[in-house]
């Protein structure tokens, strides 16, 4: 289960506002038209979004018509990069997304994802 706190059902909306928390939200692979609604709206409503390439990213936020803090968190984030990271969520919701597809298959998310949940931060899908 990759470590999940809290998933929502597809048929419940989104909170006008976002608790604090990780959300995590998969990214197109390919096309950016490809991308949900509720990832859409999860990226709208966030606070700031970790993101393995920022310009990756930034692509797909401006494609969208958002603009958020992007935050930096590949392979080579240390500890104190995942430690600002889980300190933000204590009063921030943050999403995770990769560079394509749905973060933690094949990225750093896990860690970040573990460390959230050792710390009592609640985690959504």
């Amino acid at each position: 289960m990759l470590g999940v706190i809290a998933e929502a059902s597809s048929d419940e909306p989104l909170p006008r506002v976002l608790s604090p928390g990780l959300y995590i939200v998969a990214t197109p692979i390919g096309n950016l038209g490809d991308i949900t609604l509720r990832s859409i709206e999860t990226l709208r409503r966030c606070d700031a979004v970790a993101c393995e390439d920022t310009r990756v990213t930034g692509r797909l936020m401006k494609h969208l018509g958002l603009s958020k803090p992007l935050w930096r968190y590949d392979d080579h984030a240390e500890a104190k990069d995942r430690e600002r990271l889980i300190e933000s969520m204590r009063s921030r919701a943050v999403a995770l997304v990769s560079d394509a597809g749905t973060p933690l298959i094949s990225d750093p998310g896990y860690r970040l994802v573990n460390s959230a949940r050792a710390e009592g931060i609640a985690v959504t899908v």
